[in-house]
């Protein structure tokens, strides 16, 4: 089996958001990182080459696939952030019906800019999102 690339690394969440060539970008990051450490309370950590993740929880599929992964994480890609957050639920689209311009997948909230979206809803995306995690993965 290969080695997971989504795995915590030492480096630096500030030197990877200071490579950010768009400075709008760059600085939407450095509010998402603000956001995320003040709603988690946990300090930024990367994430394989390109997520920022917050906290962390070990899973285990009826499979036998284990791992580690982000209580939430945010990655700021070239064409748009991506923020990891819990998988499709009811509260999940309940939030999002009210957070503004962004499209979806199954675990993954993308968005263009901050300025698109209502940051309180963000933050209520995150909590969700943590305590869901924390729930379905208690002890971590």
């Amino acid at each position: 089996m290969s080695e997971r690339k989504m795995k915590e690394t030492d480096n630096s969440v500030i030197e990877f958001i200071e490579k950010i060539e768009s400075e709008k970008k760059k600085a939407d990051a450095y509010r998402l990182l603000e956001i995320f450490e003040e709603v988690t309370g946990f300090e930024a950590k990367m994430w394989g080459p390109s997520i920022i993740g917050f906290g962390s929880y070990h899973y285990k599929y009826a499979s036998g696939r284990e791992g580690d992964a982000p209580l939430a994480a945010f990655s700021p890609r070239k064409a748009k952030i991506s923020l990891y957050m819990t998988y499709e639920s009811e509260e999940r689209d309940s939030l999002l019906a009210n957070f503004g311009k962004h499209t979806k997948s199954k675990a993954c909230i993308y968005v263009n800019k901050l300025a698109d979206i209502d940051i309180d809803v963000l933050k209520d995306l995150i909590k969700h999102t943590v305590k869901t995690y924390q729930n379905l993965y208690p002890n971590e």
